[in-house]
């Protein structure tokens, strides 16, 4: 079962390129379901069976443009292979109608051959990016006026985004003029701007007091050499303590 869009739009591809007409170009494939909006899918599982019943009537279909045409051809219910071509329209002559863009689930009305009235197709957001591709061929007055605005891509060119096709390249902001930032932890200082040389002004010397000479010392006078009296021994002088 092919779950991948890449993968389901390649095998519808190859199943039209069998029969399409030489040099056709495939533009975008948009996978749809009929019946009610999916939104009432929780109410009619609240009644036996009904969910059931709206699940196996629903039908699947791919819608593809191409450079010339839309082609309608059946898909399978269980493993999303494409099938038989039900129709084909000229890219001018789409019979679609009330084309409204959600934000889960869009839906159109298109006219099927041999349909009484026109069917209800829903298309889940994980196709949008085709579904806007797809909507360069609607005819005027087809979309909703309660609508999302549609995001057109170039006509005939893959949209942007799309596996294999590079986003278109941002436009850079200019860059703010560089402001230096406090060096950080572990990282040099800038150079410092030395001051400008400029020698400290001279100091001015104090004048020396006038040299005032110390008055002269006057000498000791000599002593006069007398002789120190004799000692007398100890207990040999009066009141001594060993004298009798």
């Amino acid at each position: 079962m092919a779950i991948r869009r890449a993968k389901q739009k390649a095998q519808v591809i190859e199943k039209l390129s069998q029969v399409a007409p030489p040099g056709e170009t495939f533009i975008a494939c948009v996978h749809v379901e009929t019946g009610p909006s999916p939104w009432l899918n929780a109410v009619f599982d609240e009644v036996p069976l009904l969910g059931l019943i709206v699940a196996l009537t629903r039908q699947f279909y791919f819608l593809t443009l191409t450079n010339s045409s839309i082609v309608v051809n059946t898909a399978s219910r269980w493993t999303n292979r494409p099938g038989e071509v039900v129709a084909v329209f000229p890219r001018h002559a789409l019979p679609v109608s009330r084309v409204k863009r959600a934000s889960i689930w869009s839906s159109m009305y298109l006219q099927l051959p041999n349909a009484a009235k026109p069917t209800r197709l829903n298309i889940h957001r994980y196709w949008r990016a085709e579904l806007d591709q797809l909507s360069t061929a609607f005819p005027p007055g087809s979309i909703d006026p309660s609508s999302q605005p549609f995001e057109l891509a170039p006509k005939g060119m893959p949209y942007p985004g799309q596996q294999g096709q590079p986003f278109p390249q941002q436009q850079a902001y200019p860059a703010p003029p560089a402001q230096p930032y406090p060096p950080q932890q572990g990282q040099p200082y800038p150079p410092q701007q030395p001051y400008p040389a400029q020698p400290y002004p001279q100091q001015q010397a104090y004048p020396a007091p006038p040299a005032q000479p110390y008055p002269p010392q006057q000498p000791y006078p000599p002593q006069q050499g007398q002789p120190y009296p004799p000692q007398a021994p100890y207990g040999g002088q009066p009141g001594h303590p060993a004298q009798r």
